[in-house]
């Protein structure tokens, strides 16, 4: 019996970073695993910088191997732009080249599409449809509403026309993978589609945590996108640390060149680390910091999964289903979003103690148990084999 073909189609996708482009590599290299053969569509690598990466340069298209798994990479006119008429330019970019590839390329039955950016995903999903295939919505935040969330976005009618593409996405599909509960919840109150909950789990065998605390600092840990969402930059400004208490920060994007240049002998910027390293430079820290400007609705950041993996308790400041997680699961501490004064509080007071409530052995092998990769792979599977 012949493999089934799967198309995986997405906006980001190594040798980009971060964690939509890892999210959506263990996807390819798991459905693989299972026995699929899998290409997957993506825009020549530019993110987080907003420029072509050097090897891929003047290229309209080309096409690469990762073992069995064919990737298709696709034209765009790359922008990381804080001006928004620009970032929908590059994000129609792509979509135009998609829609040539739709009629140039032959493709599998199943299309396995990742949204957002919307404008993405509703092409994908619109041709997908045109074409008589099986379309699998992989939502991971709910744009527009996140936008509207952050500020980004305002209701009108550009607002308007971005809720009907989301919402021909979701009753176009014939099934959608939700991220959190909150947006199977969404999806679920506009569309008919059977929807399934696939948290973003990490697949990487956790080594094993030391609780020893031989430093007299306490070491706080960020790593991630440098973004305005995040708002790394503005807390750095906002909360004054003790001098027994330092804060590390890895990553890249629009805020980064900011940070680098604060002056704050309690920060310190390292730059953009490869995960795998990252990894064991993580286990040096004492609290993982995971915030958000604002709550948004649906989100609830990978790092919890991923550094709860590790072993590092965390420290939750984006408020919503994430926080419950934090709480429910014992996994560390969860201040409600956007509250400095409380954050600034509980920074004030942090001693090593505080470190014992939630020891790094225990922290991680709750996780383990609550969040079981392999448990949740083998049910994804199933579902995307039965559409």
């Amino acid at each position: 019996m012949a493999a089934e073909e799967i198309l995986l189609v997405t906006n980001y996708f190594p040798p980009e970073k971060g964690a939509a482009s890892n999210r959506l590599y263990s996807l390819a290299k798991g459905m693989e695993k299972a026995g699929f053969k899998v290409q997957v569509v993506c825009p020549m690598p530019n993110y987080p910088t907003g420029s072509i990466f050097k090897n891929y340069k003047g290229s309209f298209y080309k096409n690469e191997k990762d073992n069995t798994i064919t990737i298709h990479r696709l034209w765009l006119w790359a922008s990381n732009s804080s001006n928004k008429f620009l970032r929908l330019l590059s994000m129609i970019s792509f979509s135009l080249s998609l829609t040539l590839f739709f009629f140039l390329k032959k493709k599998p039955t199943k299309i396995f599409i990742q949204y957002s950016p919307v404008f993405v995903g509703f092409t994908a999903v619109f041709w997908s449809w045109i074409f008589g295939k099986k379309r699998i919505l992989n939502v991971s935040d709910l744009w527009p509403l996140a936008g509207l969330e952050m500020g980004v976005l305002k209701k009108g009618v550009y607002y308007s026309l971005l809720e009907k593409m989301e919402r021909f996405c979701y009753q176009k599909s014939n099934l959608l993978i939700g991220q959190s509960q909150e947006i199977i919840t969404h999806a679920e109150k506009h569309s008919e589609t059977p929807t399934f909950l696939y948290r973003n789990i990490p697949d990487f065998s956790p080594p094993e945590p030391s609780d020893e605390q031989l430093k007299k600092t306490i070491t706080l840990v960020y790593a991630g996108l440098l973004g305005v969402a995040q708002g790394i930059f503005t807390i750095c400004n906002t909360i004054n640390l003790p001098d027994h208490i330092t804060f590390h920060i890895f990553g890249a994007g629009p805020e980064a060149e900011a940070i680098s240049k604060l002056e704050k002998k309690n920060i310190i910027y390292h730059g953009e680390v490869d995960r795998l390293d990252l990894h064991s430079k993580m286990l040096t820290f004492d609290i993982a910091f995971i915030p958000l400007t604002n709550r948004i609705y649906g989100s609830v950041p990978s790092k919890i999964f991923e550094y709860t993996r590790l072993g590092l308790p965390v420290l939750y400041f984006a408020g919503g289903e994430g926080g419950n997680l934090v709480e429910k699961k014992q996994l560390g501490w969860n201040i409600p979003a956007s509250d400095f004064k409380q954050l600034q509080s509980f920074i004030s007071n942090l001693t090593k103690e505080h470190l014992l409530e939630f020891p790094k052995k225990k922290v991680q092998e709750r996780s383990l148990k609550a969040f079981n990769f392999e448990k949740q792979f083998e049910a994804f599977i199933k579902q995307i084999e039965s559409v």
